[in-house]
């Protein structure tokens, strides 16, 4: 079962487009959702909670379209924005009052545990936090009102190393319960690279790739060399080239990667390296 999954979504905002996407968010697993800023992460997530109407296509959660009268979904799915969309002078405890009556399944105990392993101050105002100290306060919420589904949307963007590994973590004790399922959206490639199981590649409003992690990262080899190993064969089949003085770099599909000569360097690319050079043979192309 899928926990979202968008068949053909679209949607004009000025002269940026979001076109034609497709792909799913599977039970059971964490889904990364990375592209470059701008490339329409978080419209689709606002299309995704209903923030804002699509102009074709359909969205459906937990196997059911998102339309209106559809059954009160809130309480299943828990949201962690980029930017804190708390009350500037509320605190972690006025939170729970304002908060718990919307979620029936509200969990006071999970909340003020979480609250303490984060080590958040009840009285502190939201405007007296750091912004990781918002990013907890916002997961202590998300996750305590028994949500199935985690919507993240830059979590880690702006969060020194420690703190973004300290959410992975978070986000794997999470998925030990069956059927949860989270879409973390980022344009940090390591942050997805150490918790991810499928990957949604996301570049000017359209899906490059959609799919296990794995297939992304056997998809694709590293490869760099002299100027004199560059031949107009293997010029065009390198996504992403970069030339510089000693010579060039850039990303070959795995099964390209065959026959090359020993003078050209192969190695295994991270997904930060895949998101890079196809984020950068897309450019080239375009202009």
């Amino acid at each position: 079962m899928n926990s979202v999954e968008l068949r053909g979504l679209t949607k004009a905002q000025g002269a940026f487009v979001l076109g034609e996407m497709s792909f799913a968010v599977p039970e059971g697993y964490i889904t990364g959702f990375i592209g470059p800023n701008g490339a329409g992460k978080t419209s689709t997530i606002k299309a995704i909670l209903g923030l804002s109407r699509p102009d074709g296509g359909e969205i459906l959660l937990f196997g059911e379209p998102l339309a209106a009268g559809r059954r009160n979904l809130a309480g299943e799915i828990g949201v962690v924005m980029d930017e804190p969309f708390f009350v500037e002078e509320w605190t972690a405890a006025q939170m729970e009052g304002l908060l718990a009556p919307f979620y029936p399944a509200w969990d006071g105990a999970r909340y003020a545990g979480l609250l303490a392993r984060f080590g958040l101050d009840g009285r502190k105002k939201v405007r007296e936090l750091s912004r990781g100290m918002k990013v907890k306060l916002m997961l202590a919420a998300a996750l305590s009102h028994g949500a199935r589904l985690l919507l993240l949307d830059e979590p880690t963007s702006g969060l020194d190393p420690v703190a973004r590994d300290e959410l992975g973590e978070i986000l794997r004790e999470f998925m030990r319960e069956e059927g949860r399922s989270v879409l973390f959206s980022t344009h940090i490639g390591a942050d997805l690279e150490r918790v991810a199981d499928h990957i949604v590649f996301l570049m000017e409003g359209r899906v490059l790739f959609a799919g296990p992690k794995e297939e992304l990262l056997e998809g694709y080899l590293r490869v760099a060399g002299g100027a004199e190993s560059l031949s107009p064969a293997l010029r065009a089949q390198i996504a992403g080239l970069r030339e510089h003085g000693a010579g060039f770099e850039g990303l070959l599909p795995a099964d390209a990667a065959q026959g090359l000569g020993s003078d050209v360097l192969i190695e295994r690319a991270s997904l930060e390296e895949i998101f890079i050079f196809l984020g950068r043979g897309r450019q080239s192309h375009a202009e």
